[in-house]
């Protein structure tokens, strides 16, 4: 005898709880996120995994360099998208990393790796926000820089011996230094720190720079750098009024600041440098050169240096800062010009 089923009910399902098919609906949502997540993340990874893996094929295919075993993690073969670098595919690159603070002599030091013609140094790219806004821009800007595609006129591009930029303690380096840290490690990135040991001085040079930014003492224009002793003497006229009351804590948020950046990258090769001693040793570039392994060169900068004078004569209220810093820690900052 032959069975029918029964006949679908219409009105049955019409009558499927609402609350349960906004939880199966909410579940595929879910899963789908999940699923595209990993996907993106993967994607990410690969990204990485390529210039690693680029890296690795292009040292097979080259002839082995003249340098000692350790130094070999440290030579970067780039295979740039934006130009081909012909003849000197095989020329290996070292990556570094200029890290200090705003008004320490960065600029002014960079000018002289620039001066190298093996040397690209890009500038403080990352004072755009947009470039440190998270995690995944950085790591991109990063690997844009260290594979030669960053134009900027310092840029040698096809025959870099060394490229790297300014990273600025402010910018992102500090807040991201886990993910930071471990990037470095993984490209081979060695890093020049460059403080200035009297950080009273450095607080003049901000406050005169930020004066500056609204003024315009030369003819209009604000320029952080200057070219001659005309303009340096124009800039230094300005004597800032210095804030006594937060003047210490302000001196010691910079000293700790530097201290914990030391600690933070201790692992990474590192070379520490301070303003102080490049104006007086001018071999101490040498020392840098040979901590890049690029060939030696006489390297020079234009720029000239704005604040010379004994700070008694850059600060306008130089005897409360005086009283403020005599028998603290900071009271050598009042003596070392």
């Amino acid at each position: 005898m032959e069975t029918k089923d029964p006949p679908v009910d219409g009105k049955s399902y019409k009558k499927f709880p609402l609350a349960s098919r906004l939880v199966v609906l909410a579940c595929s949502v879910i899963c789908g996120i999940y699923i595209f997540s990993i996907c993106t993340e993967q994607v990410g990874v690969n990204t990485h995994n390529r210039l690693v893996d680029t890296n690795v094929f292009r040292r097979q295919q080259c002839p082995p360099p003249p340098v000692e075993q350790s130094e070999l993690p440290y030579l970067n073969y780039p295979d740039p998208q934006t130009f081909n670098r012909e003849e000197c595919a095989c020329n290996p690159v070292r990556l570094f990393c200029i890290v200090s603070m705003q008004r320490s002599g960065s600029g002014w030091f960079e000018t002289f790796f620039n001066s190298h013609m093996n040397v690209s140094s890009n500038g403080e790219i990352f004072s755009v926000v947009n470039r440190r806004e998270n995690v995944s821009s950085i790591l991109m800007t990063l690997d844009k820089v260290y594979n030669l595609d960053w134009y900027t006129s310092a840029s040698k591009n096809e025959c870099s011996a060394a490229v790297g930029f300014k990273w600025m303690l402010n910018q992102g380096l500090m807040r991201h230094h886990e993910e930071i840290v471990r990037y470095f490690e993984r490209r081979h990135v060695s890093v020049i720190f460059l403080f200035r040991r009297n950080l009273l001085r450095r607080m003049v040079s901000v406050l005169a720079n930020i004066y500056d930014k609204d003024a315009k003492l030369l003819n209009g224009t604000h320029k952080s750098h200057v070219h001659s002793a005309a303009e340096a003497n124009i800039l230094a006229k300005y004597r800032p009024t210095l804030n006594v009351t937060l003047m210490i804590s302000e001196l010691k948020l910079t000293e700790e600041t530097t201290e914990k950046a030391l600690v933070y990258f201790k692992n990474i090769r590192h070379i520490v440098l301070y303003y102080e001693d490049l104006i007086s040793n001018r071999t101490k570039i040498m020392d840098v050169q040979e901590f890049l392994r690029v060939p030696y060169k006489d390297l020079h900068s234009h720029q000239v240096r704005i604040h010379t004078a004994p700070l008694s004569m850059q600060i306008e209220n130089w005897d409360e800062v005086q009283k403020a810093l005599n028998g603290t820690h900071y009271q050598s900052f009042l003596d070392s010009d």
